[in-house]
Parts: structure tokens; C-alpha cells; sequence
């Protein structure tokens, strides 16, 4: 199954690359930055969790018992957090301002940075990163906290991507015709954790 998910993820990456290169112009991320993981659900399709988690023994001892530890402490967090309420919280693969489990990530994260259309009460509106609203990725667009469609085209850019950036997208509308590939359900990266430990 994971080597019909890596070709996926190849097609997947070819075409992200061409969406983060008609977005240059806006795009800010640089190594390093890791605004778009410090604070977040992450989330991840049972296959992306099972692909992610494969990469976890190929890492240095003293990574994986730091992970384990992080892991545990936001499971413990997300226990006493309100039940009614996203826990939101620093993405326990993050270290070092690197994520070290950069090439199994998910989909979820290999789209941030990016603006896109999402469908809302039967209106087209324009999704911006979270980080535009500390002057990163698309902070230029905005005009008082709404998009200013204008300045996408001064700055060479037509327009966002034109359907959303969700894993449903991602997994059904760009796997059609592809055959075996069975994501499962998608649920926040942390309950993954709390299903099977």
C-alpha cells in the first residue's frame, strides 16, 4: 500500500509545486519558519498516519523518546482540555523548528502557505493561511482583514487556487481512476495516538 501512496504523493508534490509556484509572488516560507506547525488539529487520514508512523523507528533513539515524551504530554493536555473545544497545540514532531518527519507528512501539511476558494453558503470566499495574519504568506492581500482580490493581480497572481484545500479534495476528487488506494478516516493527528496507545 505505501508504494502506491509514495507514487500519490509524487503526482501530489508535482502538482503543489506548480500551485506554490503561481503563488511565489505571496509565498513567504522559508526553513525555519514554522508558524503553520506551532499551533493546529493536523489532520491526517488513517493511511497518512500509518505512512507517517513508518518512519518513526528509521529516527535516532533519543528523537523517538523526545516524540513519545511530547506525545504524551498533549494526550494529557488534551484530557483535561474542554471536550466541546479543538485542542489546539504544537505539532509533537516538531523539533528544532524542523519537522522530522518532513518527506511522510501530510497532505494537510504539504498544502500550507497555499490560498484557495472554499465553498461556503454557496459563495465562493477566499481561504488565506493563518500565518497572513502575522505578515507572512499573503499578509499583502489584506485590507483592514479582508482579501483585496485586486492586489492578486497586481502582483502577477490571477487568483487562489480554485477548490478547496481539504483532504477530501485531496483524496477523492484527485484520486479518481487511481485504484488501491484506501485513505480511511480522517481525525485529528493526536487521535490517532489516543486510538492505539
Amino acid at each position: 500500500m505505501f508504494k502506491l501512496y509514495e507514487k500519490y504523493l509524487e503526482v501530489i508534490d508535482k502538482y503543489l509545486k506548480q500551485c506554490f509556484a503561481s503563488q511565489s509572488p505571496f509565498i513567504h516560507c522559508k526553513i525555519g519558519c514554522t508558524d503553520c506547525c506551532e499551533l493546529g488539529e493536523y489532520p491526517f487520514s488513517r493511511l497518512e498516519a500509518e505512512y507517517l508512523m513508518a518512519g518513526f523507528p528509521l529516527l535516532p533513539a533519543e528523537i523517538q523518546t523526545e516524540i513519545k515524551k511530547q506525545i504524551k504530554n498533549l494526550l494529557q493536555q488534551k484530557s483535561e482540555h474542554k471536550k466541546d473545544e479543538r485542542f489546539l497545540h504544537r505539532c509533537p514532531f516538531l523539533l528544532d523548528k524542523k519537522c522530522v518527519l518532513y518527506e511522510r507528512r501530510g497532505i494537510t501539511c504539504r498544502t500550507f502557505g497555499l490560498a484557495w476558494f472554499e465553498e461556503v453558503s454557496g459563495k465562493k470566499v477566499v481561504k488565506l493561511p493563518e500565518c497572513s495574519k502575522i505578515g507572512l504568506n499573503y499578509s499583502e492581500v489584506l485590507d483592514n482583514g479582508e482579501v483585496d482580490m485586486n492586489k492578486f493581480n497586481d502582483n502577477g497572481v490571477l487568483s487562489p487556487i480554485q477548490h478547496s484545500l481539504s483532504l477530501n479534495y485531496f483524496e477523492h476528487e484527485l484520486l479518481r481512476g487511481v485504484e488501491g488506494i484506501e485513505f480511511g478516516e480522517i481525525r485529528p493527528l493526536l487521535e490517532w495516538f489516543n486510538a492505539n496507545h
